[in-house]
């Protein structure tokens, strides 16, 4: 989830490069609940602030699930809200490995 489009696709690319499949991008906090509720997925990146809006509710289905995610933000940790400072967080901007680094986290924490 992510409301920069070029970011969006900046992080799209990235994923694929990785050999991931993005299965959608969501825009807007109501549009990812919805994805985060009925798609089939494996992880999410999440922005935390989105069109003005905190995406917390979005982190809260995927817990829900059990899918791991990744919060993306320019805040880094200190955004993160009482509950979730020990989610996986990549400070933006960013680079591949510090995605790749991220997601390594966050997966290998959902195995335990």
């Amino acid at each position: 989830m992510e409301d920069e489009v070029l970011l969006a696709m900046q992080l799209e690319d990235m994923l694929v490069e990785m050999g991931h499949v993005v299965v959608n991008i969501a825009t807007r906090v109501p549009e990812a609940v919805k994805l985060a509720r009925d798609a089939d997925i494996d992880f999410a990146v999440l922005d935390i602030n989105v069109a003005g809006t905190k995406s917390f509710s979005v982190a809260d289905v995927l817990r829900s699930r059990c899918i791991p995610f990744v919060f993306a933000t320019g805040y880094g940790s200190a955004g993160l809200k009482e509950g979730y400072r020990d989610a996986a967080t990549l400070q933006k901007p960013y680079e591949a490995s510090d995605l790749t680094e991220a997601l390594d986290r966050c997966l290998a924490s959902s195995r335990i």
